[in-house]
């Protein structure tokens, strides 16, 4: 009976880099308890999940289900919703977006008390901003893997096989 009820559940993580296809890697954040000391401890563990339209990008929050079965030796769960894109933050109770911590509608306030320009120089408008990835290619690259490999050992090397240096 557990084993079906853990099949039903939603899983909320946000997505990483990654090199597979079709797929988006997704780190999921837990709290385990330690019984013995009676303390919670943060884990993580990451999944792969079938995105054939690739609208997952590095930093998006997602929803993730698993599927019934595996699809490929890689990809066990699936993207329901996309929660939250990359800087994109909307209070849950409120619906209002968020800015750090402070609501965007309110910095104008913020502006005013502080002695911005009174014709908005100075300050960053969302209302004005385009939606994220529109640079996509040119000055965004949040669409590629963020790795680099900096230096390659040749075989006999003492560190060709270290699995910390690669």
């Amino acid at each position: 009976m557990a084993g079906s009820l853990g099949r039903n559940t939603l899983l909320i993580g946000q997505c990483i880099a990654h090199n597979t296809k079709n797929a988006a890697k997704v780190r999921v954040k837990r709290l385990n308890l330690d019984n013995n000391l009676n303390m919670y401890f943060p884990t993580q563990k990451s999944y792969f999940i079938h995105d054939p339209e690739e609208q997952c990008k590095v930093g998006d929050v997602v929803l993730i289900k698993e599927l019934p079965e595996k699809m490929t030796k890689l990809i066990s769960h699936s993207l329901v919703k996309m929660v939250y894109k990359f800087g994109d933050v909307t209070d849950p109770i409120t619906g209002k977006k968020v800015y750090n911590h402070h609501y965007r509608d309110q910095l104008k306030e913020y502006n005013e008390m502080f002695g911005v320009a009174e014709d908005g120089s100075g300050g960053f408008d969302y209302s004005q901003a385009p939606d994220r990835g529109w640079q996509e290619g040119k000055k965004d690259f949040t669409h590629k893997i963020g790795y680099k490999k900096w230096h390659e050992f040749e075989p006999g090397h003492p560190l060709h096989d270290d699995p910390v240096a690669s």
